[in-house]
């Protein structure tokens, strides 16, 4: 995944809740935007893309690396007409747009930033952590691909995120993304003192649910918002050794 450079901040205490949705849609121009990167071959597998990083996470996961973008009252330093002016001169040059965060869902202003975006003849891509799975429904008519991270078991979610019922959260988003057959890529970032049997316990669930491309990296421990987090002392060979690849269509290991 790319990330936006930005100068660190703190962060307040995680709150679930998303901005409501019971007001009418706003205007893209409502979406607060921490980041930008103008081009990328990696965030959108098999397209050219840019990447809009918008501002806010209700999570605390321990291993991340964008924690710029977790304050959630933060202003946007890019404003979306600034996007969609670079976006229109990039007509026939890019394929698509990748909404990453933070957590995209977690702004309302999003699907009138994702509805302009299909307007121009981009494909729009989302990275998620499935934090809002009732708001991700809604948003699947504008969406052509999805990146889900699924952080570990559901049980296992509050030691990562901070925030009980989280895995709840994200199963179901996951779910979500089955049923629909959206075109999907399930992420997991390894946290370095889990056993290869945890690791294949966890990849052999989600190929049962149906998960069919899965990607694994090792989590940054040099930028991660746990300070204390080191890094595993077991290599990844053998730390995803236990796995039976052959259960999905596509296994990749991706560097950070």
């Amino acid at each position: 995944m790319s990330h936006p450079v930005r100068p660190p901040t703190q962060t307040p205490a995680p709150n679930l809740e998303a901005e409501s949705t019971a007001a009418p849609i706003p205007s893209a121009d409502r979406l607060r935007i921490g980041g930008f990167t103008r081009l990328t071959t990696i965030d959108y597998p098999g397209e050219l893309a840019a990447v809009v990083f918008c501002q806010g996470c209700a999570w605390r996961c321990r291993y991340c690396h964008n924690t710029d973008l977790l304050d959630a009252s933060a202003p946007g330093l890019i404003h979306w007409t600034d996007i969609q002016g670079f976006l229109e001169q990039r007509i026939g040059l890019l394929d698509g747009v990748v909404f990453s965060g933070g957590e995209p869902t977690a702004q309302s202003a999003l699907a009138a930033a994702m509805q302009a975006t299909r307007a121009l003849g981009f494909k729009v891509g989302l990275h998620t952590g499935g934090v809002y799975p009732d708001r991700l429904r809604d948003l699947l008519p504008l969406i052509d691909w999805i990146g889900l991270d699924i952080k570990a078991l559901p049980h296992d979610y509050p030691a990562i995120t901070g925030v009980a019922h989280s895995g709840q959260r994200a199963w179901e988003s996951l779910d979500v993304l089955l049923t629909a057959r959206v075109p999907m890529e399930v992420r997991t970032t390894l946290m370095p003192n889990w056993t290869p049997e945890q690791i294949a316990e966890l990849a052999h669930a989600l190929a049962d649910a149906g998960v069919t491309h899965y990607c694994i990296q090792e989590c940054d421990t040099d930028r991660a918002l746990d300070g204390t987090l080191q890094g595993s002392l077991v290599g990844m060979d053998e730390r995803i050794g236990l796995i039976d690849r052959k259960r999905f269509a596509s296994f990749l290991i991706r560097g950070d």
